[in-house]
Order: structure tokens, then sequence, then C-alpha cells
């Protein structure tokens, strides 16, 4: 197969609308590990009806357009897909339920190179349905690793943040579930990836991987437990580069400089000592 440049850099999404409610809100906290101590008060408003609270990096999963790169009219071997950098910039705190209106678009897709992969730039605008509201804009970069040499544009990529030379100022230490893909799934990414170990060996993984944006809510948890005190409004934006698969049941070690307004931060897995996510910064309001 081969990446057909211009039916995808040319793509007319369909919004689509999205009626979440609280069930929802909390379904994707528990996705992402939060409550996993369920005495901890601080963490029960994102995961109990009273008072709820909406987690800052839910927006990653509203209004998603679904997995379209397995279409094959797009010439992607969408097996070996995966996510290499995400962005969030929160405009307004998000409700706890309501009705979302997301605008996908593709903005750029890069050719690496044969046997160097490809990258497909995109961006997610997130509004409330009612208000008109935006709530969230989201960026993406897809790693499309059997897609190198289709002919298309070869600029260069921006260069991700860069971290502090020093020591970082706090660690904060978060484990996930074994079953924390299956439960982060029902959130609206069914990639198979992440639920058949069939898929996930014939891909080269020894079992089924954890969801990049799954491993990105773990560290957005981080951020707003040491940064922001655990008050979803003081996190205005965060992005990172997704530089290896985590598996569940893995500890995430999130590894924060703080600056500011201004936290960078890493993560590692504590038991294979890997960096999994990687040039992360996060703006505190």
């Amino acid at each position: 197969m081969t990446i057909d440049y211009d039916k995808l850099i040319n793509w007319k999404f369909e919004d689509i609308e999205q009626t979440y409610t609280f069930k929802d809100t909390i379904l994707y906290a528990l996705g992402v590990g939060v409550s996993m101590d369920p005495l901890d008060m601080d963490q029960l408003r994102f995961t109990y009806e009273e008072e709820l609270q909406a987690l800052p990096t839910m927006a990653v999963v509203l209004a998603y357009p679904g997995f379209f790169l397995k279409d094959p009219e797009f010439g992607i071997d969408w097996v070996k897909v995966l996510h290499g950098e995400q962005g969030i910039e929160i405009h307004k705190p998000l409700p706890a339920e309501g009705t979302v209106i997301g605008t996908t678009k593709i903005t750029e897709i890069i050719d690496k190179g044969e046997g160097k992969g490809a990258l497909m730039y995109s961006t997610r605008e997130v509004r409330e349905k009612t208000s008109g509201d935006l709530l969230a804009t989201l960026t993406s970069t897809t790693f499309c690793r059997g897609d190198g040499g289709f002919g298309g544009p070869a600029v260069s990529a921006p260069k991700p943040h860069e971290l502090p030379d020093r020591k970082a100022d706090a660690v904060v230490e978060l484990p996930t579930l074994d079953q924390a893909a299956l439960i982060y799934r029902l959130s609206g990414d069914f990639n198979p990836l992440h639920a058949d170990p069939r898929v996930a060996t014939s891909a080269g993984f020894k079992a089924p991987i954890l969801h990049g944006l799954c491993s990105l809510g773990v560290a957005g948890h981080a951020i707003l437990k040491q940064a922001c005190g655990y008050n979803p409004s003081k996190l205005k934006s965060l992005g990172l580069r997704f530089s290896a698969p985590v598996y569940p049941g893995e500890t995430i070690v999130t590894e924060i400089w703080q600056d500011g307004n201004r936290a960078s931060f890493r993560c590692k897995v504590k038991e294979r000592d890997l960096v999994v996510l990687n040039n992360g910064y996060a703006e505190i309001g």
C-alpha cells in the first residue's frame, strides 16, 4: 500500500457531535488511573458524581473522529501506526457533562523517506454546542511507521520542547492497572492494538500496549497533582512526545521541572527504566 497524499490532505471530516454524561467523565478518569486510592478526596472529585469535575486531558477523547486510518482507501499500513506527539490547549474548563462539536482536519503529511515512515499532523477543535464556545484545541502527530517513501513533502519536522539541564524539581510516581487499556478504550479509541494480543504481536509487541493518550492522561494527572494542586482550571496547555510504548500494569514515573508558570516533564516506566513520554511541557495559570 502507498499513502494517497492528495486524498488525505484534502479529506473533509464531518463534524462530530458527542453528548457525554457524568458516567463518561468518571470512566475517563478511571481509565487513566485516577482514584486507585479510593479514599483520596483530591482524586475523588474526578470519579464521584457529587460536585464532579472533568480532567483537562479528557479533551483528547471528546468528539473524536474514530480510527479512520484503518480505511484502505488512504493506503496506510494501519497496524504500524503509532501516536507520535500530542498537544492540548484548554480555552475553557471542560464541563462534567454536556454536548460538544469536534472539527478535525489534517494539516500536513511529511515523508521521512523509504523505510523511515511518514508523519501526519492534524488538529481538532472542540466546542460547546449550545454556546459555541471553544473548549479545547488538540494537535496531534501520527507516526505511520510503514509508509515512508510515498513521494510526499520531505520538510523538517518541528523541534520538540527542550527539557531543563538540571535535576528535576519533583517526581510523581503513579501505577497503572493491568486492565488499563481495556478500560481506557471504552472512552472511544477501539484500535485492536490495545486489546487483541494477536494484533499486538503482529505489530511487533509482546502484548497489547497502553494507548498513548492513556499514558498522557497519567502524565496529566501527575502535573495536576504536583503543579496545580488538583485544580483543573489551572492547567492551560500540555504537550509531549511519545517515545516508547507502555504496557498495562507498569508504573509511570513523571519527572517535573517548574519554571514560573511553565512546567517541563518527562515520564519513565519504573520497571524498565525507560523514557516513554518525553519533551513534555505544561502551562499553569
